[in-house]
């Protein structure tokens, strides 16, 4: 699986340590306590999560920075995810790849699928919602290709397909 090094602005990098590192999930039980300790309006949208290269998730609130999330380190896959209660159960109901702080490859499934398997969680068979980004080698935006449309958002360069 791919490493995806932390590309996102300097300040988020700077407050990452093991110490801001999100929520491990290593089971199904594990993800319940966690999320009965939030806020319910907190559990009703999707959380940052990380999978570390050693397939340990975590999760973190929403508006938590990604870099943050994972304690610093790289990743093998980055996003946002949300969950919803099945007979008693929780399990992933949605789940992306939306880090402009790591940018991900939409391939990264593979690491979020086998860190819910190991912990025990159900979840969709694939990101509910994929991204694909390119840094513009013109600006050094990092963009969001949207519709396949590989221009930079901001100087209407080509971007690296």
């Amino acid at each position: 699986m791919r490493t995806y090094p932390y590309v996102g602005p300097a300040e988020h990098l700077a407050r990452a340590s093991v110490a801001t590192a999100g929520r491990p999930v290593t089971t199904a039980h594990a993800l319940a306590v966690w999320l009965s300790e939030q806020p319910p309006d907190d559990v009703a949208e999707p959380f940052t999560y990380t999978v570390d290269t050693g397939l340990l998730l975590r999760l973190a609130p929403r508006r938590s920075e990604h870099v943050v999330c994972s304690g610093g380190v790289p990743v093998i896959a980055a996003g946002e995810m949300s969950f919803t209660r099945q007979g008693g159960n929780w399990e992933v109901d949605g789940v992306t790849n939306q880090s402009t702080g790591y940018c991900p490859d939409p391939e990264s499934w593979a690491a979020v699928h086998a860190a819910l398997e190991t912990a025990g969680v159900e979840h969709p068979a694939y990101f509910t919602h994929a991204f694909t980004f390119r840094r513009c080698a013109g600006c050094g935006h990092q963009n969001i290709v949207r519709d396949e449309y590989f221009f930079c958002a901001l100087c209407d360069e080509p971007l690296p397909p």
